[in-house]
This record gives C-alpha cells, sequence and structure tokens, in this order.
C-alpha cells in the first residue's frame, strides 16, 4: 500500500516553503494524468443482449421500470465494474509502491483501453461482461495512482489545486458521457450504443499514450533505490530551480520512515482507531 508518511516539526518551527514553481513540465504531466456508461437503457442494446428486457419494456407499459430491468445479467453488467474496481485497488497500491506511479497509470490506461474496446465488439454476453471488468480494473489502479502522482509532482503549495484537476476530469467525463449517450440513441441502424462504449476509448488512448512519456516522481524513485544524484536532478527539473536540497531531504526522511512500517494498512487503521479513541 502506498502510504504518505509526515515528517514532524518542531513546535517553533513553520511549515517548509520549498523552492520551485510550476514549471510546463509539471504541467503537461499533470494534465495526461488526470484523464484517468449509461447505454442500458438504449433499445437496440436491450434487444441485442437482453431481449426479455426489451420485450418488457415494449409490451409492459404498465409494469414499473424497476420490474422491468430485474435481470441478473443486466446487474452483472453495470456491477462488475465496481467489483473489479474494488478487487484491482488491493494490488493497485502494491504496483504503485513496487513499480511506481508511472507503471501503475500505464497498466490503468491499458485495461481502460482494452476494456472499451472489447464492449464496443462485443457481439455476446461475456464479451460484455469480460470488458466491464477490465474498464473496472483500469478504475481501481487509476484511482489509485492518479491522484498520488498529481501530488507528488505538484509544488507543496499547489498541490490541492493540482489535485482537483482529477475530480474535475472525472466530473466533465460523467457530463460527457450522458451527452454522448444522448445523440448515440438517435443514431439510426441500432449500432449507436457501440459508438456509447468505444468513446471510452478516447480519454483512455490519451491517458496510456501519453503515459509513455510521463516521468516518474521523485518520491517514487526514491522509494525504490533511485540514487541521491537522479533524484536531486528530476527535482530540479520538475520545480524549475537549482535549490532543492530541503525538499530532497524531507523526501528521503520520509521515504526512511515508510520503509519501517512493515503493514502499512493494518498501521494506517490502527492509527486511525487511536486517535479517534
Amino acid at each position: 500500500m502506498a502510504l504518505g508518511v509526515a515528517i514532524p516539526k518542531s513546535k517553533d518551527s513553520s511549515a517548509p516553503q520549498y523552492n520551485g514553481r510550476i514549471t510546463v513540465f509539471v504541467v503537461l504531466s499533470s494534465i495526461v494524468a488526470a484523464f484517468g456508461g449509461g447505454v442500458s437503457s438504449m433499445e437496440p442494446f436491450l434487444k441485442k443482449f437482453f431481449p426479455g428486457i426489451y420485450r418488457d419494456m415494449v409490451e409492459n407499459n404498465d409494469i414499473s421500470n424497476y420490474c422491468k430491468f430485474d435481470s441478473q445479467l443486466l446487474t452483472s453488467f453495470t456491477s462488475s465494474l465496481f467489483i473489479a474496481g474494488l478487487i484491482a485497488s488491493f494490488f493497485a497500491s502494491a504496483v504503485t509502491r513496487t513499480l511506481g506511479r508511472r507503471a501503475s497509470i500505464l497498466i490503468g490506461g491499458t485495461c481502460f483501453l482494452s476494456g472499451a474496446v472489447l464492449c464496443a465488439a462485443a457481439v455476446h454476453d461475456s464479451m460484455l461482461i469480460v470488458g466491464r471488468l477490465l474498464l473496472g480494473v483500469g478504475v481501481g489502479f487509476t484511482n489509485q495512482s492518479v491522484p498520488l502522482y498529481l501530488s507528488e509532482m505538484a509544488p507543496a503549495k499547489y498541490r490541492g489545486a493540482f489535485n482537483i484537476g482529477f475530480q474535475f476530469c472525472v466530473g466533465i467525463g460523467d457530463i460527457l458521457a450522458n451527452i454522448t449517450n444522448y445523440f448515440t440513441n438517435t443514431i439510426r441502424g441500432g449500432w449507436g450504443w457501440r459508438v456509447s462504449l468505444a468513446s471510452a476509448a478516447v480519454p483512455a488512448a490519451i491517458l496510456t499514450l501519453g503515459g509513455l512519456f510521463l516521468s516518474e516522481t521523485p518520491n517514487s524513485l526514491i522509494e525504490n533505490g533511485g540514487t541521491r544524484e537522479s533524484a536531486e536532478k528530476l527535482l530540479q527539473k520538475i520545480r524549475g530551480v537549482e535549490q532543492v536540497g530541503e525538499e530532497l531531504e524531507d523526501l528521503i526522511v520520509a521515504s526512511e520512515a515508510g520503509r519501517a512500517i512493515t503493514h502499512p494498512l493494518r498501521t494506517s487503521c490502527r492509527e486511525s482507531t487511536d486517535r479517534t479513541l
């Protein structure tokens, strides 16, 4: 589990003010990283994969929609993404810690892209569900690694603003998905649902291809045994200044403190309980 460690300061000292500014490199990296449904009511989609539900929609107008959509198969289609995302998030934390933030983002983007293609090309139920499972794995990995990547790349005083970029992209994605579904539902020929499902490949492609050009974060470099010189050079590139000694020293101390924690999840839960009590 990727765990943040706070470095305590004396009561008389204020929070460290690291040197650095927002560089073009950080902005572009964060935009790429931040890129990390709704067809189940379309009649052509239901007619092809869930004909029983489609018949109820057309023939039984006196039945509530809650009853019409009472299908275990349709429930499996919609819920498989969330179940896969939950399970994948546990593995994603280990991958993010051992292989780095960039690797975790690439895995998530690749799963997103593969899932979108498989769903759009589906010809039977199993392809749909496998595609949704891959999309769920993508959600699990990116939701774990992207906020961490943004936090570690951003200058300390702008960290909150950069992390809002991730939430902003998620919100914009929801709006665009609903707009896409509205227009694809009007496509004649009954293949609009394929366009809707395939549209998820657009941000997935941006995330995956852009991820190939992302730099690893200094925190991850130190955490995985990188030299002090390489971490300092990367930090200077990210911050746009030469004087990064204080921040680098804090990153090294935090990394050493993190390595001393053998069971991060257990420690985090125990400390949260102790603070509550």
